[in-house]
């Protein structure tokens, strides 16, 4: 097991746009220093930065899989296939994209689901090719954290994760407002999206993992660069629930906002993106303002992904899959809305190359109207 980095933990209620307004929800690296607090890396003029047509659209091609329970996390495997968490099951799950076939591949240990925590974000290894690592964000009886797993095809169903090895623990848990969205980012380290727990001065306070966005190593160590010399790249977040590099391997996230707005926002490394002094839009320069927000009924974001131009942001409450096209780090026309309320709480949608995205919904996490089917993927095009 590699050496456990301890993360602080600092350690009620006000409403959570996830699932209803005022109710709770719903390897090798290359090294890469971080941009100075307050910058972005440099664009580089080609034809990526172009903006998109100001309209898009969305295809729905087809129903993937479905009569999943609980879904959040999802990664594609290299070699064919998707992996899915369970967040109330705690178990990973194999589905096959062509024919939609599921292969429970194993239970996580230690998973303690209740309200919004469970076993959530699921990412490869940066070097999965070699080492077939998995690794999951989960909550625990005591704290959430992110563990590894190496995962291998060849052994029968339900064996096929190896013993969980802890990466990084101590983040705050609480029934709602875990985070639990974690992604590798351009740089090859492991940015983790944590909430605040409903103890909101955790997100200002910069000795806690609570309300922030962390980037790591993949052994779970600060990523050098990092701006506080510490595992936090960003704070003042009341959820962060996605995070998404567009071509020129700048981040944006999503965020619960309360009772009043959610959030997208481009993440500067330092930046500071309000909460609890702020939601939304502010007129204080040292906060970040976000590229646009949206009314709790309208959003709830949860997952985001980039694709043609793009950012792509499913909502929870909105059940909708919002288009906010994008030139540099501003919206270069309104945010459109697409299929609202037909499949609908919409929990994770990842870019799966060019103009083909994976979504999830979100029906059985106990806010939702579960029916036939349950919960599924859908593959989607889009422009």
């Amino acid at each position: 097991m590699t050496a456990v980095l301890a993360a602080a933990t600092l350690l009620l209620t006000a409403g959570c746009s996830s699932d209803g307004g005022g109710s709770p929800d719903g390897g090798g690296s290359t090294p890469w220093v971080s941009p100075k607090p307050g910058t972005s890396p440099p664009a580089s003029g080609r034809a990526a930065e172009e903006a998109p047509p100001a309209k898009g659209s969305v295809q729905v091609v087809r129903t993937v899989t479905e009569g999943l329970r609980t879904p959040w996390g999802l990664a594609p495997l290299p070699e064919g296939g998707l992996l899915v968490s369970s967040r109330d099951e705690g178990t990973i799950t194999l589905v096959d994209e062509k024919t939609g076939k599921k292969t429970e591949v194993g239970s996580v240990p230690g998973v303690a689901p209740g309200g919004e925590g469970g076993l959530m974000g699921l990412a490869l290894s940066p070097t999965y090719a070699s080492d077939h690592m998995v690794y999951a964000y989960f909550t625990s009886d005591s704290d959430n954290r992110v563990v590894r797993m190496q995962y291998d095809a060849k052994r029968p169903a339900g064996e096929r994760l190896g013993a969980p090895d802890t990466v990084f623990r101590g983040i705050p848990k609480g029934t709602n407002h875990n985070g639990g969205r974690i992604a590798f980012g351009p740089d090859k380290m492991l940015y983790v999206g944590t909430g605040e727990t409903y103890v909101t001065e955790l997100a200002q306070d910069k000795k806690s993992t609570g309300g922030k966005i962390l980037r790591l190593t993949p052994e779970g160590e600060p990523a050098p660069g990092n701006p506080f010399d510490s595992p936090v790249y960003s704070y003042g977040h009341r959820n962060v629930q996605g995070l998404a590099w567009d071509s020129e391997q700048r981040l944006f996230a999503s965020e619960f906002g309360q009772d009043t707005w959610d959030e997208l926002n481009h993440i500067k490394p330092g930046g500071n993106y309000g909460w609890p002094d702020v939601e939304g839009e502010s007129d204080d320069s040292k906060y970040e303002s976000p590229i646009d927000q949206w009314s709790t009924d309208e959003a709830s974001p949860s997952g985001i992904a980039y694709a043609e131009g793009s950012v792509w942001m499913a909502g929870l409450r909105g059940k909708r899959l919002w288009r906010v096209p994008l030139k540099g780090t501003a919206e270069s026309a309104e945010p459109q809305a697409f299929l609202e309320g037909d499949h609908g709480r919409l929990r994770t949608v990842v870019a799966a190359g060019g103009d083909k995205l994976w979504l999830v919904t979100s029906e059985t996490d106990g806010r939702g109207t579960p029916g036939d089917g349950d919960d599924r993927i859908l593959e989607l095009r889009v422009k």
